[in-house]
């Protein structure tokens, strides 16, 4: 930063867009908090990726994933957030005036931070995944899985929560395919049996995946044995990858508690770091639900948390 550009400074700054910044953002807005948002790399964040969202209250029709971010953001500049493009590339939490740089030179210091970074989904990394993404590609069993009512889908992962969504697909597909890379799961036992005494999921072990097929949509996945070299071809209208997700949280390291993973800790019942004024909301702080409304309602408590903490400080 050059000697004469001012720092920049903000009572409250969002760092992440998304079901939960936007939310924390509308309750920051309305409590007279003029909150400042950086919308990060992805600009409303996984939802963006998806085309329908059946499952948030108060869309009895369902709704566009983008189409609703549009409108969270509509919400929350109406109420005087300030929406920025932009991504915070650094933190220093030393001080009791919270500094970050956006896009690696722009200084900003907040007496309050509300993070709302996410998580992105792992892939397998092949073309055809990515291609149809949103199209029979999916990350998320619970969001999608109703879309597949009565038919076969294919799941690739072996952990607790690749079980768990291959289970819950059982219930609403007619078959589910669940390919593990490797001879056994990942999966405690308690999951494992439970998927291996589920008599329309079919485990193929040692399977990887060679290519999810179709067009415009999906029509089957091509797997492959790994120790025979044998191709199979899976008939099914529906691919979920559930091989984990990275929280976006890599700026906070050294600064912030965090699993193994990188999820941030917070205080129990709370949005609270363990650094005062900092604050950790939706997807990079909840590793076990990871759904939209949940992440809202994470970001309204950040909003809240964040409220009563520049009012017992004398700075609201």
């Amino acid at each position: 930063m050059s000697e004469n550009q001012e720092v920049e400074h903000h009572k409250c700054l969002i760092i992440g867009s998304g079901p939960a910044g936007y939310t924390a953002a509308i309750y920051a807005a309305r409590a007279d908090m003029s909150p400042v948002m950086y919308q990060g790399l992805q600009p409303g964040g996984q939802l963006t990726i998806t085309n329908d969202v059946e499952n948030y209250p108060g869309y009895p029709d369902g709704i566009n994933g983008p189409q609703m971010m549009i409108d969270f953001q509509k919400q929350a500049e109406r109420f005087g957030t300030d929406v920025r493009f932009g991504m915070v590339t650094k933190v220093d939490f030393t001080g009791p005036l919270h500094k970050v740089w956006v896009d690696g030179k722009k200084e900003i210091t907040a007496d309050a931070i509300i993070i709302s970074t996410g998580a992105s989904a792992k892939w397998l990394g092949l073309e055809s995944e990515q291609r149809l993404n949103g199209f029979g590609v999916s990350a998320c069993a619970v969001c999608d899985g109703f879309f597949y009512k009565g038919q076969d889908v294919a799941i690739v992962g072996a952990g607790d929560t690749a079980a768990e969504e291959a289970t819950y697909l059982s219930k609403l597909c007619n078959k589910v395919y669940m390919l593990v890379r490797k001879e056994e799961f990942r999966a405690s036992k308690i999951m494992a049996d439970r998927v291996l005494n589920t008599p329309n999921i079919e485990v193929l072990f040692n399977h990887e995946t060679k290519e999810v097929l179709g067009e415009k949509g999906v029509e089957g996945v091509l797997a492959v044995n790994n120790k025979t070299g044998e191709e199979t071809k899976l008939e099914v209208t529906g691919f979920f990858v559930a091989i984990g997700h990275k929280p976006n949280t890599d700026i906070f390291k050294g600064w912030l508690d965090m699993d193994e993973v990188g999820y941030l800790k917070v205080e129990k019942g709370t949005s609270k770091t363990k650094i005062p004024g900092v604050f950790a909301s939706g997807d990079a702080a909840d590793k076990v639900y990871r759904q939209a409304v949940t992440a809202a309602g994470t970001g309204c408590m950040a909003a809240l948390d964040a409220e009563r903490y520049l009012t017992e400080i004398g700075k609201h």
